[in-house]
């Protein structure tokens, strides 16, 4: 990767910042893994978002006569062939 940084110091940090330590330690992952996931999420805001989001808007995302439309026109799908099983 590109311009990636192999080790940085913070020196100062405010009380308040040392919180993500405590979150570390919850999460039972390193302080690096913590800071570097903070700092991704605040820089990119608003530029990528997560792959899960693409399908949100898909989800729950018929009205009521989407749905139905859409039920209607797979009913010859859910009828079941009797002479394929026998």
């Amino acid at each position: 990767m590109e311009g990636v940084m192999s080790q940085v110091t913070i020196r100062g940090m405010e009380p308040e910042v040392e919180q993500v330590r405590q979150l570390a330690k919850e999460r039972h992952q390193s302080l690096n893994v913590v800071l570097n996931e903070i700092i991704r999420q605040n820089f990119n805001k608003g530029k990528r978002k997560p792959a899960a989001d693409t399908l949100k808007s898909l989800a729950g995302g018929w009205s009521e006569q989407e749905a139905s439309e859409f039920m209607k026109a797979i009913e010859p799908c859910e009828q079941i062939d009797a002479e394929m099983w026998s």
